[in-house]
């Protein structure tokens, strides 16, 4: 009864409550007054509603007690999803405003109820931040890899990855050079392999491997180090130099568009990749002075 008590009385509970609460608001609000046009507010809902769903099955498994019961490693799944979670909204909270309150000279109401789930959106990004930071491993503790700089490195290498074949696909930015064709195996073999690892942790299948995990992650992380580092130079050379047929400026016809054109995609993407190279570095650099203790 004590430890019940305890726990319905945890920072940890309140911050999901909060998270929970901000992001039903988000949503549903969008959902009945903003009157979403563009394939970015379905986007948008998407996020709020996928945190929503996933932070309330986990307080349910915790409040029913059902960690042992459930298909995966609860050290690692809530603290993977809480990341998530906090990156999905954090979009939101950029792309939301950006397209439905810049310019906005519609009605009052509607006006408002964009205001009010942008508002929420944001305290729900800084609510999942917090459980992220509640959660995460503490120097000498004994945790899931995912609770670990390392493991925390992994969601933003992924959520980065995304980002950039978002951008590199539509239109397809990928089809000039075989340089660039290389730079896109890049981004696929370093995300596919961040990928497995992630899922392996939360299925606490690592144990399975026919080598040692840490090895496998330290040569991982050293592999995917050289190739964003390849892939952050030949990128742009191929892609702003105009021997290879590229531009350093951009085009006047970019200048008429609203949105993003081609160029300013080409350029989003260079400085993408250089994120999640720096975003690799520190992986190795974390992953060499790691010392995992599984349980």
């Amino acid at each position: 009864m004590l430890c019940r008590r305890t726990q319905l009385s945890s920072p940890l509970l309140w911050t999901r409550l909060a998270a929970l609460a901000c992001s039903c608001v988000a949503f549903s609000v969008a959902v009945h007054g903003a009157r979403l046009f563009h394939g970015t507010g379905d986007f948008c809902i998407f996020c709020w509603a996928f945190s929503f769903a996933g932070t309330l099955l986990i307080l349910l498994v915790e409040l029913f007690g059902l960690q042992t019961k459930a298909p995966v490693s609860w050290k690692n799944f809530p603290i993977t999803f809480a990341c998530y979670a906090a990156l999905l909204c954090l979009s939101a909270s950029i792309l939301f405003p950006l397209y439905y309150l810049k310019g906005s000279t519609g009605q009052s109401e509607i006006r408002d109820c964009r205001i009010v789930s942008t508002v929420f959106s944001c305290l729900a990004t800084i609510a999942y931040m917090s459980e992220v930071s509640i959660t995460k491993a503490r120097p000498g503790e004994v945790a899931g890899y995912m609770a670990t700089a390392p493991g925390l490195l992994k969601v933003f290498e992924t959520f980065v990855a995304c980002i950039i074949f978002v951008l590199i696909s539509d239109p397809v930015l990928y089809d000039r050079h075989d340089s660039v064709k290389y730079c896109m195996s890049v981004y696929c073999i370093c995300f596919i392999l961040s990928a497995i690892i992630i899922l392996l942790c939360i299925g606490e299948c690592t144990g399975c491997l026919p080598f040692p995990f840490a090895r496998f992650l330290s040569a991982y992380a050293l592999l995917a180090v050289v190739l964003y580092l390849s892939a952050t130079i030949i990128w742009p050379v191929f892609n702003f130099d105009p021997k290879h047929g590229g531009t350093k400026q951009r085009p006047s016809h970019c200048t008429a568009d609203p949105g993003l054109c081609s160029w300013d995609k080409t350029v989003a993407v260079a400085v993408l990749t250089v994120v999640n190279f720096i975003l690799y570095l520190a992986d190795l650099i974390y992953s060499t002075r790691l010392v995992f203790v599984s349980a």
